[in-house]
């Protein structure tokens, strides 16, 4: 991946000549998620929009008239912030009605307000984060396990990998081995301790990934990773989960 440029709001960073990567690199780093916006023939794949902050569409450089879907792998707060600036909008079928409230509690969008360091950069001079919400964005498509977005040339199948939070997807490219794992896995700490997490579920998850043939996988946190490191983290997850029960 090249390098990141920071401008300003947005960092960006060429993956390949099809993809690049965009993240928030003044919002704490317990928020600053991967957005991933992939080109496709018929249509382009913007997966998972931040946290809204300042607004993603500008930002997304896709041709006049071509098609833009924009998958949201779950419906925490920064992942979805900017999801209603886009017409296509999908997302998971079992958080599909809280698309249409983004409520507080749901998106935990309440966790940002008195988040301490929630910015290192103020976006506007009046800005406070115990304003920010997350406005209605309704799905225009539901998306569930086997489901496929089509982009013409290529198609990624819908993995409900619950665990993180009840509703988390992943898109899968069976063909080329490209996964867009949102925080269903990620290298770095996965966090399983959220009021919906789920750590049994967690643990269904990472067996299933364990066996997934992934040729490369972009996380909605932290760097890139290939199968084996994949199978690594999922390992490592699995083996600590061994360690807590046994010491009950």
């Amino acid at each position: 991946m090249g390098e990141l440029a920071v401008g300003d709001w947005f960092g960006t960073a060429i993956v390949d000549t099809r993809t690049t990567m965009l993240t928030e690199p003044f919002v704490h780093d317990f928020v600053r998620a991967n957005i991933w916006h992939l080109k496709g023939r018929d249509a382009d794949l913007l997966v998972d929009t931040g946290m809204g902050i300042c607004p993603l569409a500008p930002e997304i450089d896709t041709p006049a008239g071509k098609p833009l879907i924009v998958v949201a792998t779950h419906i925490h707060l920064d992942h979805v912030g900017s999801l209603h600036e886009f017409p296509l909008r999908m997302g998971p079928k079992v958080s599909a009605a809280q698309f249409d409230s983004m409520d507080d509690a749901v998106t935990y969008a309440y966790m940002f307000h008195n988040l301490d360091g929630a910015v290192s950069k103020l976006p506007a001079p009046d800005w406070k984060a115990t304003d920010y919400g997350i406005p209605s964005a309704p799905l225009t498509r539901t998306l569930d396990e086997g489901d496929v977005v089509d982009l013409g040339d290529r198609k990624f199948r819908v993995l409900h990998l619950p665990g993180h939070s009840p509703d988390s997807i992943a898109l899968f490219d069976e063909a080329d081995g490209l996964f867009f794992a949102g925080d269903a896995i990620y290298d770095g700490m996965l966090i399983d301790d959220l009021p919906d997490s789920d750590r049994a579920a967690y643990c269904r998850t990472m067996q299933r990934l364990l066996d997934l043939p992934i040729r490369i996988g972009h996380g909605g946190h932290g760097p890139s990773f290939n199968g084996q490191r994949m199978r690594e983290i999922a390992s490592a997850y699995l083996r600590r989960r061994e360690r807590f029960v046994s010491a009950l």
